[in-house]
C-alpha cells in the first residue's frame, strides 16, 4: 500500500482529548506570543504539548539546528501527538528539512500546519504523498480573522472547508481539478532542484507572498515557468501578495498583473485575492488533496 492510497486511513480527525503538538522549526517565539494561542487549542478541547526546546534562542531561531530538529522528530515519531502546528515562520526550515526522519511518520501520518517558511515541509512531505493543511499559526491566532483560525480547527477536526471568495478584475475564468499544492512563492522558488521540489504537473497550484519588490516577483515567476511548474497546471490560485516593494525606476506592473503575464499563454483558470496567504483572513487549505476550483462570478474551491 502506497502512502497516497492509505492516509486517509491513517489520518485522524482530531478529537476532544487528543494532543497536539506545537513546535517552532524556524523563528524564535516567547511563552507571552503563545499564551492566547494555548489558551484557545485548550478551549477547542485539545491538550497542547509544547516543544522542549520552543523558548530556546540561538539569534534568530528558536534554538540551534539540533534543538529544532529535535523538537519536531520527537512530535514526530510520538504516536500520542495526533497533530503537530508549527508557532510560527521566518526562516530556518530549510536548515533542517534534510535531517528529519519521516520513517515512523509515513506509517503513522498526522496533519502538520502552518505557512510562509513552513512551504518547505508542505513540499518534502507531498513529495511523500502525505497531504497537509497551510494555515494560520500560534503566533497569528490573536491578530487573525476568527475564520481563519475557526478554519484551522475545522480543518484539523474533520469539518468542511470549501471556499468561497469574490471574483477579481484579473482572474481568467474556468473549471481545473486536481491536486492542490504549493505555499509560499520565494520557498517554492527556493527549493527549485532540490529533494523538496514539488511536480505541479496536472495540479492546482497556490501561490502567496510578502514583502517582495516586484522585479523579483517576475524573476521567481519566469524561474516556475522555465523549470516546467506552469505549463501543465489544471489551474492556479494566488493569495495575498501584500507589502510588495518597488524600486525607484517603477517596475510598471502590479505583483498581480506579473503572474497574469507570465501564465499568458496558457488556458487554465487562475484566481486572484484568494483568502490565504499573510493577510488576517488566511482560511486553511488542505494541500495534497484532491479539490475542484470554478473561477467564474465568484471563485469556489470544493474538496472532491
Amino acid at each position: 500500500m502506497t502512502v497516497k492510497e492509505g492516509y486517509k486511513k491513517t489520518i485522524q480527525n482530531l478529537k476532544k482529548g487528543d494532543k497536539i503538538g506545537i513546535v517552532s522549526t524556524a523563528r524564535k517565539i516567547n511563552r507571552e506570543e503563545l499564551k492566547y494561542s494555548v489558551e484557545l487549542i485548550e478551549k477547542w478541547g485539545l491538550v497542547p504539548v509544547l516543544g522542549q526546546n520552543i523558548y530556546n534562542i540561538d539569534h534568530q531561531y528558536a534554538g540551534s539546528d539540533k534543538e529544532r530538529i529535535e523538537d519536531i522528530q520527537q512530535m514526530l515519531n510520538n504516536s500520542e501527538i495526533k497533530a503537530i502546528v508549527c508557532a510560527r515562520g521566518g526562516y530556518g526550515s530549510v536548515r533542517i528539512i534534510d535531517h528529519l526522519d519521516f520513517t515512523i511518520f509515513i506509517d503513522q501520518p498526522k496533519w502538520i500546519a502552518g505557512f510562509s517558511d513552513v512551504t518547505v515541509i508542505h513540499s518534502h512531505l507531498h513529495n511523500l504523498s502525505i497531504p497537509t493543511l497551510h494555515s494560520t499559526m500560534p503566533i497569528s491566532f490573536k491578530s487573525n480573522t476568527s475564520a481563519s483560525v475557526e478554519s484551522l480547527k475545522k480543518a484539523l477536526f474533520g469539518e468542511n472547508i470549501d471556499i468561497n471568495c469574490n471574483s477579481h478584475l484579473l482572474n481568467r475564468n474556468g473549471v481545473g481539478n486536481g491536486q492542490i499544492v504549493g505555499g509560499n512563492l520565494s520557498i517554492l522558488y527556493s527549493l527549485i532542484g532540490t529533494p523538496s521540489d514539488i511536480d505541479t504537473e496536472g495540479k492546482i497550484l497556490f501561490i502567496e507572498d510578502l514583502d517582495e519588490y516586484l522585479y523579483h516577483i517576475d524573476r521567481m515567476m519566469m524561474s516556475l515557468k522555465r523549470s516546467g511548474k506552469l505549463a501543465l497546471l489544471k489551474g492556479l490560485i494566488v493569495g495575498g501578495m501584500t507589502k510588495m516593494n518597488d524600486n525607484n525606476i517603477p517596475f510598471g506592473k502590479t505583483a498581480k498583473q506579473i503572474i497574469l503575464d507570465t501564465v499568458s499563454e496558457y488556458d487554465f483558470p487562475v484566481c486572484f485575492n484568494f483568502p490565504a496567504g499573510h493577510i488576517d483572513n488566511n482560511l486553511a487549505i488542505k494541500l495534497g488533496e484532491n479539490v475542484h476550483l470554478e473561477v467564474g462570478e465568484k471563485t469556489k474551491l470544493h474538496y472532491e
